[in-house]
């Protein structure tokens, strides 16, 4: 940890003194919110992974924090096991969401856009059983690590099988195959 910051200030001036690689953040902060905060941090030439944190859990602070750019969203009641995990997954260049968002998030665009959900999934028949298995469990928001332990594999099958999937049905991040899971069905016991 290089610094602590008591408002969106200083952390934009924390950012531009340590250059961190991953930048925790509140959303509600005094004299400049986190989102405000986010959206200069972006704009830096050197800027670190973003990952914001709230107690309020309302889809307004999601989808301005995910358009501002930060690349993980989490509540503060998120175990400091899944904190740390989602620090890793983040300064790796991957997303987290907490699963209740994601969760949120995936049905507000299936149910905004009825009709262009489709009920067969292009490319899904080219998975294997455990791809299917490794999408189902993004689709439900829980990180590499998190699937490994839950699917009985290394963190790094994990990658392999998620490279897999994002070669065979065209997809570029975790939020878009996590969307196909919703999609199609798939769905993982919490």
């Amino acid at each position: 940890m290089v610094g602590e910051g008591a408002d969106g200030a200083d952390a934009v001036d924390l950012v531009n003194r340590h250059y961190p690689d991953v930048l925790l953040m509140d959303v509600r902060m005094p004299k400049v919110d986190g989102l405000t905060a986010l959206r200069s941090v972006k704009a830096l030439p050197k800027s670190p992974r973003v990952i914001m944190l709230t107690t309020f859990d309302l889809d307004e602070y999601v989808f301005a924090a995910l358009e501002a750019g930060a690349a993980g969203f989490l509540l503060k009641d998120t175990p400091p096991r899944d904190l740390i995990s989602a620090v890793e997954v983040v300064a790796r260049g991957d997303a987290m969401l907490s699963p209740a968002v994601t969760r949120r998030m995936l049905e507000h665009f299936t149910h905004a856009n009825p009709a262009q959900a489709a009920p067969e999934v292009p490319g899904l028949d080219k998975l294997t059983q455990r791809e299917t298995e490794v999408l189902a469990n993004v689709g439900a928001g829980f990180s590499n690590a998190q699937i490994g332990q839950r699917l009985f594999m290394s963190e790094a099958t994990v990658k392999a099988h998620i490279s897999k999937i994002f070669a065979k049905l065209e997809c570029t991040n975790r939020v878009q195959i996590a969307i196909v899971a919703h999609e199609a069905g798939l769905t993982v016991d919490l």
